[in-house]
């Protein structure tokens, strides 16, 4: 069975041809389009007590029934890991996902807040990281700790 890769991105301005066949070149099709619009009248505040956002780390599934690990955003919380582990400081942790090419939930470079924002949900995902096999295949890698080095 062939294996099914899915990305949402979210829109930085309007929707433009260009966009469709970049990602089409690519290999991406076009699955669904979300829209969203203000509606005159309605409480913010109330009508947003109702969403719940999605887990860094996660992504809803194409069923929309479940959630499922968003590989891009796994590897992101794997290198916070790995340099937590190698005691590296917020802000080289933050320099480091930026020079690899991660980039935050709106699509921002990180920042050392950014990233101490992000520890609820690394604490939440640890035992998921430390059970993962990429993970202990990193772990050699890792054995000089910046302070010891």
């Amino acid at each position: 069975m062939t294996r099914i890769e899915r990305m949402r991105t979210a829109l930085k301005g309007s929707l433009d041809q260009a966009g469709f066949e970049q990602m089409a070149g690519t290999g991406w099709r076009p699955i669904a389009i979300e829209w969203e619009r203000e509606v005159p009248g309605e409480d913010t505040a109330a009508s947003s007590r109702k969403l719940e956002e999605v887990p860094f780390g996660l992504r809803v599934a194409h069923d929309c029934h479940h959630l499922e690990e968003d590989p891009a955003e796994m590897n992101a919380l794997q290198t916070i890991m790995e340099l937590i582990v190698q005691d590296a400081p917020l802000s080289r942790i933050a320099q480091e996902l930026n020079r690899r090419g991660f980039a935050t939930r709106d699509g921002v470079k990180w920042s050392p807040l950014s990233v101490y924002q992000i520890f609820p949900r690394l604490i939440e995902v640890t035992p998921r990281i430390f059970a993962d096999e990429e993970w202990k295949g990193r772990r050699p890698d890792m054995t000089r700790v910046t302070w010891n080095s």
